[in-house]
């Protein structure tokens, strides 16, 4: 499998860049922080690129394709792992983070596909992005108002993916709490969030039970990832979530 993992250099991107490449992969990691994404590369193993791509930068997401393309000899999967989601009431939200939401979140996605698809169409392949529940499977989380609607965003771009380019398998991978791995690959979702507004809204999302009171194993969600695009485009998988199992009460 020629996989191209994008949002590689830290967090739940990396680990599942890495990861596919343990299980046989053949991986190219893109992501802006070329330190971060060559020790992704190296940790991958032999054989991992790491390319250098600003999703928000169109020009940039074709060279890096392109690159990947040329480099894989195809490509038969993507992964679209990138998201930020700043911490704020929504009536603070500016222009400016609405702005840099959506391009990260949702048109970065929608500039690396468009990309990529010729490649996926011609290998039959798949591309999968990562949600949130706060999208699909809860109401908006209080705080982070513009990461939810990226996603929910999101979630329709995909769709109106599969709906023109039926030959391709368009994934939505929902994703429940997740630390993901150990040093870089841990998640840094809320490393830039300010600890008073953290300490505001964490009772209310802990109220509402939209956490699970449960992390889940970075590992699973790999698994999970690694089997959707080893089905190919034959089988359909609309919508996958990886979610840990709430923690048994007495």
């Amino acid at each position: 499998m020629r996989a191209v993992v994008v949002g590689a250099s830290s967090g739940l991107g990396r680990c599942i860049g890495i990861g596919l490449a343990k299980r046989g992969a053949r991986v190219a990691l893109m992501a802006r922080r070329r330190d971060r994404l060559e020790g992704a590369a190296r940790e991958a193993g032999d054989g991992a690129l790491a390319i250098a791509c600003d999703v928000t930068d169109e020009q940039g997401c074709r060279r890096a394709i392109d690159e990947a393309a040329s480099a894989l000899g195809g490509i038969d999967a993507l992964v679209y792992a990138p998201g930020i989601g700043p911490l704020a009431h929504i009536a603070d939200t500016d222009a400016a983070t609405w702005r840099r939401v959506l391009d990260t979140n949702v048109v970065g996605a929608a500039l690396v596909t468009n990309a990529a698809i010729s490649a996926l169409e011609e290998s039959h392949g798949v591309a999968a992005y990562l949600s949130s529940v706060s999208a699909s499977l809860t109401p908006p989380w209080p705080g982070l108002g513009a990461y939810a609607v990226s996603k929910a965003a999101l979630d329709k771009l995909v769709e109106a993916w599969r709906a023109e380019h039926p030959h391709v398998g368009f994934t939505r991978v929902v994703v429940g709490d997740c630390a993901g791995g150990e040093g870089d690959g841990l998640t840094q979702f809320a490393n830039d969030w300010d600890p008073q507004l953290a300490a505001e809204f964490h009772p209310i999302w802990a109220a509402r039970n939209y956490m699970s009171g449960s992390l889940l194993d970075v590992e699973h969600l790999v698994g999970v990832v690694d089997g959707v695009l080893r089905a190919g485009a034959s089988v359909a998988i609309p919508s996958v979530t990886v979610a840990p199992r709430p923690p048994a009460h007495p």
